[in-house]
């Protein structure tokens, strides 16, 4: 389909508006963990808005089930479609746009999981100076630099560069408008603030500082008590991998496998068997077996 054709910036704007009701049964979907289903009701959409000349609609639609493909663990199916995707929301709502720059960072988040994870950094940086220069005049602004900076520490986590990560987190956590204001205001400050703080406690881990690590998850699990339970929360299993690899490097094995093991269910139960996170919790289940108690 030819996105392109069909109509200009400011009516793409206004259909932008118009096509978020049909979306959000998606959105609902994906929100509670049923992401094959979000990823099908994604598709439908977009073909429904396409036969209505509707291009802003279809793009968002396509973008959202571009993010839906990611969270089955098909990440480098995911990628291609952002790849696809991503030229038709510069066009349509303009590089610029909240929406556009949003893609961006999931794009980025799927090729860390590719571990393509100097290119992720880099976009996640770029994404994070933009939505810094718009956050006087759109509070999701706020939101996306500080979702830009969480995927930035991951990328950096990546490449084992474990110290940087630990100060762009410890920054971004003292950072005034993460904590208070706009944040708050629309809800998602317990999310991120968990996101950061499990960014921190990899970062920690890396650099062999296992307990100050244990007592960041116990942080940003503090964070999570305002967050809904739902099983598609993106946290799902992540601290207690990060737990689990900390308690085995202290020794602390029968700990350590009891929470690789929640780690392993809850992401399986979350995003099925393809997802990163259940391959990284079943490498660590691996090594602890493998490890003769100290």
């Amino acid at each position: 389909m030819n996105l392109l054709q069909w109509c200009g910036r400011g009516d793409a704007q206004r259909q932008k508006k118009r096509s978020r009701a049909a979306l959000a049964p998606a959105r609902a979907l994906d929100r509670d963990g049923r992401h094959a289903e979000a990823e099908a009701e994604a598709r439908s959409v977009a073909v429904a808005r396409s036969r209505r000349r509707d291009k802003a609609g279809a793009a968002l639609a396509l973008g959202l089930a571009a993010r839906a493909v990611n969270s089955q663990g098909r990440h480098a199916e995911a990628l291609t479609e952002f790849d696809a995707v991503l030229p038709v929301f510069v066009e349509v709502f303009g590089a610029d746009d909240f929406d556009t720059l949003n893609l961006r960072v999931q794009r980025a988040h799927a090729l860390a999981l590719v571990t393509r994870y100097a290119e992720s950094e880099a976009e996640c940086a770029a994404v994070a100076r933009i939505a810094d220069r718009g956050r006087s005049v759109d509070p999701a602004m706020t939101i996306l630099a500080g979702t830009a900076r969480h995927g930035l520490i991951y990328a950096l986590c990546g490449q084992e560069r474990y110290a940087e990560a630990e100060v762009l987190a410890c920054e971004t956590l003292a950072f005034r408008a993460f904590r208070y204001g706009a944040l708050a205001d629309l809800g998602v400050m317990e999310e991120l603030q968990e996101m950061l703080r499990l960014g921190l406690a990899r970062s920690l881990n890396g650099q062999g500082r296992h307990e100050q690590a244990l007592t960041e998850v116990v942080r940003a699990e503090a964070a999570r008590r305002g967050l809904p339970g739902g099983p598609g929360n993106t946290g799902s299993g992540a601290g207690a991998l990060i737990e689990a690899t900390a308690l085995l490097a202290l020794g602390r094995r029968n700990e350590a496998r009891a929470r690789a093991t929640a780690a392993h269910d809850a992401a399986l139960a979350a995003f099925g068997s393809h997802y990163f996170r259940v391959a990284e919790a079943r490498v660590l289940l691996a090594r602890i077996d493998g490890e003769p108690p100290r």
